[in-house]
């Protein structure tokens, strides 16, 4: 990587000038005229800028399939609590999926149970408290694209040809980051 190479690889990463100062922690003064050609960067903010745009090719190069777990731990919508709380002991998880003949129906969590728990819902069964099902997404899909949808939902599917072959949480990220030494 070279110092004439920084815009083509900020605009390939889809970065503003903002955001590559911001994560690299420089101005954005100084990108503009680093990439006009205009100023050679000092080693130390040069070195910030390559460090930051490596960085984030490497966590854009990690896939879905490197992420997920492989063991899908799932229940149909006739269980009852009792057996969605015995998945989530035995297999030490904090959310289940919910499938109706191998077809993705929803999932329940732990806070789903805690409040089916406390209303004193003896009888509840999975469709009962279940909330919608989870995003689906391919095995090719980039840690960046898994990372805004847990954003907003606590676990993801991983489909491939119709089927589950994978879920994924946030532990799940972080787990992997840092065993890459991204954090």
């Amino acid at each position: 990587m070279e110092i004439k190479d920084i815009k083509k690889i900020r605009k390939e990463l889809n970065l503003t000038q903002t955001e590559l100062a911001k994560k690299s922690k420089v101005s954005q003064s100084l990108i503009a005229k680093i990439e006009a050609g205009r100023l050679d960067p000092t080693y130390s903010n040069a070195k910030k800028i390559f460090n930051t745009l490596n960085e984030i090719t490497q966590k854009q190069t990690i896939k879905a399939e490197e992420i997920m777990m492989k063991k899908v731990i799932s229940v149909n919508p006739e269980s009852d609590l009792k057996d969605i709380i015995r998945q989530m002991r035995r297999h030490d998880i904090s959310q289940v999926i919910v499938q109706d003949r191998e077809k993705l129906i929803g999932f329940v969590s732990e806070k789903d149970v805690l409040d089916a728990f406390t209303k004193g819902a003896k009888g509840t069964k999975a469709k009962d408290i279940m909330g919608e099902a989870p995003p689906t997404i391919s095995k090719k899909a980039s840690i960046t694209i898994v990372s805004d949808l847990l954003k907003a939902y606590p676990i993801v599917a991983v489909m491939e040809k119709g089927k589950i072959i994978g879920v994924i949480t946030k532990s799940d990220i972080l787990r992997k980051a840092y065993k890459k030494g991204l954090i």
